[in-house]
């Protein structure tokens, strides 16, 4: 069965070429680092345990710099932890690099594949996807041009579709990924809501409280690399919005 176990997760990571002590010290204040080897280090994540299981639709919520991007790049096995260990059963999709491994001088159809490589995708799927992507996308004879002469409203079209062609048991998004035209997104809303459906476990971090509510069963408030409150989606978001009143380091001491 799909899942994701956080078992005592800490990650830190070195800042290097820091131009005076000031700010080396901000920094360790700011994240709880601490200093080896004339190196300032940051405490981005720290000592997080969670289990999300099967049918779960958990939501990451916090201000900028509480740790949410970086539990999802732990939980796509972008990063790795520092101390813990981070166990996903199931196949994982990851909607968290968005442009990754796209080219500007080759051809909207030529610039399926690497992307769709990329997510994890099967020889068989990425097969498929070239014969769905160009007729839902509605780029016409345009997918047979260089990415560079798409407007931005196209090549999110084309983003989107490679994004959504892969489906997996646990599905890892940072925000709603739009899809660009106003004339569109009503089609697109209904290929990424059919995706949250058939995965297993999901997880959505995001800034908009009405999003969350909708879509979400559990939710998880992080402050300063930390877990604050994890619960259900209107009793976590009420007091995650009395938090925020109060400054990141009393909201964090208090956890």
């Amino acid at each position: 069965m799909p899942s994701i176990i956080f078992d005592d997760v800490t990650f830190s990571y070195p800042v290097f070429d820091l131009t005076g002590r000031s700010v080396k010290v901000s920094l360790m204040k700011r994240f709880g680092g601490n200093r080896m080897g004339g190196v300032a280090y940051v405490t981005a994540l720290s000592q997080v345990s969670l289990e999300i299981s099967e049918g779960d639709r958990v939501g990451l919520i916090g201000r900028n710099g509480a740790g949410k991007s970086t539990m999802l790049r732990l939980m796509a096995g972008l990063l790795h932890p520092t101390h813990g260990k981070v166990k996903i059963e199931g196949r994982l999709v990851p909607l968290i690099a968005k442009g990754l491994g796209l080219h500007p001088e080759l051809s909207g159809y030529e610039n399926i594949e690497l992307p769709m490589r990329l997510l994890g995708a099967k020889s068989t799927e990425i097969h498929a996807a070239k014969k769905e992507i160009p007729q839902w996308t509605d780029l016409g004879e345009f997918i047979h041009l260089p990415l560079r002469t798409y407007s931005d409203g196209m090549r999110a079209r084309l983003l989107f579709a490679i994004c959504t062609a892969v489906r997996g048991d646990v599905l890892v998004m940072d925000e709603w990924l739009s899809a660009g035209d106003a004339d569109f997104v009503s089609k697109a809303e209904q290929r990424l809501r059919d995706m949250v459906s058939d995965a297993g476990v999901v997880v959505l971090s995001s800034h908009s409280m009405d999003l969350i509510r909708s879509l979400c069963n559990v939710v998880v408030w992080m402050e300063e690399g930390r877990v604050v409150l994890v619960g259900d989606a209107d009793t976590v978001i009420r007091a995650y919005l009395i938090g925020m009143q109060k400054p990141p380091s009393a909201t964090a001491a208090a956890a």
